[in-house]
């Protein structure tokens, strides 16, 4: 965010529109400028099943009200398509989330469809580098499963979600399968915070 001044002390959903909540909280969403609302029909459900699962089993709750909320890229006209993946206005907004990211640790990162998890595969320097057709809805699910089965709360642990979700969606395979999405994956990002409870600092007094 080059050019603009931020005071520590103020909550940031007051600093810049592109960014809500507190960069210091365990907790952060990248979304794609292009489709804000997915923080409200993605994320609001699966954020349900978290709080319904953490109620149940220690009797409290996450502050969702200081989750780190932020675009990938501050200008939606420069989301790289299938003809222009990369630009480098983006490979700015990567060194600037970088350097945030790594001063704040956050211990969650989620990003919702193909643009932002790609983004934050650079920022962290994930290779292969790897365009848009690569992060279809399956390869989203495999990269789910691997996030959760690698987790660790000691470094940041990268969590993509879909952008969208259609009745047609199968996130796992097996036929089987009678949960919808929100529950698979809010229950397994549940069972992940629940197993580190006393190592975030994300419950409501």
């Amino acid at each position: 965010m080059s050019g603009i001044t931020l005071n520590e002390d103020m909550p940031l959903v007051d600093k810049v529109k592109r960014e809500s909540g507190e960069r210091t909280y365990p907790i952060w969403l990248l979304f794609n400028p292009k489709h804000p609302a997915v923080r409200h029909y993605i994320w609001t459900p699966v954020l349900a099943e978290i709080q319904d699962k953490v109620y149940r089993e220690l009797r409290t709750r996450i502050d969702a009200s200081r989750i780190y909320i932020r675009s990938a890229v501050n200008d939606s006209s420069i989301v790289p398509n299938t003809l222009n993946w990369w630009d480098t206005k983006v490979a700015t907004e990567i060194q600037q989330f970088r350097d945030i990211a790594l001063k704040y640790e956050p211990k969650v990162l989620i990003s919702f469809g193909a643009f932002p998890f790609e983004f934050v595969r650079r920022v962290y320097e994930i290779k292969p580098e790897k365009g848009p057709k690569s992060w279809g809805t399956t390869n989203l699910g495999d990269e789910f499963g691997k996030s959760m089965e690698n987790f660790d709360i000691n470094r940041t642990n990268i969590i993509p979600l879909l952008r969208r979700v259609v009745l047609s969606d199968k996130f796992i395979e097996d036929p089987s399968y009678s949960e919808n999405y929100f529950h698979y994956v809010g229950t397994k990002i549940a069972d992940k915070i629940i197993e580190n409870k006393e190592s975030l600092k994300i419950w409501m007094d």
